[in-house]
Formats: structure tokens, C-alpha cells, sequence
């Protein structure tokens, strides 16, 4: 037996802890799977952002912590062995040959904030939301967000002369009010 292949034992080795795994590159959800499919208890935090694909705008799961993913383990009892070679796992994140503990508070706070869709993540804004100009002739005025023209290029509602009147703009000028 390896040192690597013992864990140290402590006043509440019992007590299952969270711990961090680092996944191959881009390979987060397969690692996540194939953990679950072992009856590892898992948690890997994502979170739902607007992209543009194939011309539209989809709402895309992407990981919070690229390439990393908690796993819930008991020292005494959890079998850590076959974690090393499940497919998409990198390795068990360790200081020296001791895997590191997370603190329980971290997880249930991701746990807690990852069950909301993040809106600031929104790389997009939404038709009908409220904007303010921050550069040019029309700097610090509020207008209504209307739809995108292209990736780069928005269309707001400005109330000018008591109507609205439609301006195109690159989104880049725009932030939310």
C-alpha cells in the first residue's frame, strides 16, 4: 500500500466532509456522472447563462468552477480508491498526500445561491429592461432595452421630444440600470 493510498485519521474522521476534485479539461459533467453512477454523493455547481448559438439566444449550463466538482466523503468509511481512475477525474485536490477538506458552510451557500438563475450572468439584456447610455451624446439617459441587432449592436427605446424614439447602439454602452 501507498502513502498516497491512506487517509489520515482524526477525531471526526467519521463525519463525511466535502472535498475538491479537479476533472480533465472541459470533462466536469462526465467526471460528475460517472461519480454519481458510483454512488459518490456529488456536487457540481453550475449555472445558466445567455448565449448565442446558431444565431439565437439560448440559455446554456455552464460550470461555476471550470474543471472542478465537490465530492462528500466519510474517511473511514468512503471507498476513495476508484475516484482516481473514474473517467473525466483528474485528481482528488491535496496538500501534499492529504486531500483537503472544504468547509460544509461553502457547499450549502453554493448549494443555496445555485438553485436562483444568476441574472448577472446574463451576457444579454432582456427586451423591456431598463438601460442607461454610458458613452456617448446621449451618456447617462435611461432607455428601454428593445432587441439585439447582431451580437455587437442593440436597438433601445429613448424618450426624446415626449416619443420613443429608436436608436441602434453597441451593447457595450449600455449597462443595467
Amino acid at each position: 500500500m501507498k502513502e498516497s493510498d491512506t487517509i489520515p485519521h482524526d477525531d471526526d474522521a467519521a463525519v463525511p466532509r466535502w472535498y475538491v476534485i479537479q476533472c480533465k479539461g472541459g470533462e466536469s459533467f462526465r467526471a460528475t456522472e460517472n461519480l454519481v453512477n458510483q454512488d459518490y454523493e456529488v456536487f457540481h455547481p453550475v449555472l445558466e447563462v445567455q448565449k448565442k448559438r446558431r444565431g439565437k439566444l439560448t440559455w446554456v449550463t455552464e460550470p461555476l468552477f471550470p474543471s472542478y466538482l465537490f465530492i462528500r466523503l466519510d474517511r473511514l468509511v468512503s471507498n476513495w480508491r476508484p475516484i482516481r481512475s473514474t473517467r473525466g477525474v483528474l485528481r482528488l485536490v491535496s496538500f501534499g498526500d492529504t486531500p483537503i477538506a472544504v468547509d460544509n458552510d461553502l457547499v450549502a451557500t453554493l448549494r443555496d445561491k445555485g438553485s436562483e438563475r444568476d441574472q448577472d450572468a446574463n451576457l444579454y439584456f432582456q427586451a423591456g429592461e431598463t438601460v442607461q447610455i454610458t458613452e456617448g451624446p446621449f451618456k447617462e439617459l435611461q432607455a428601454v432595452f428593445e432587441s439585439h441587432k447582431g451580437e455587437e449592436r442593440a436597438i433601445v427605446l429613448l424618450n426624446m421630444l415626449h416619443r420613443q424614439q429608436r436608436l441602434v447602439m453597441p451593447v457595450s454602452r449600455l449597462r443595467r440600470s
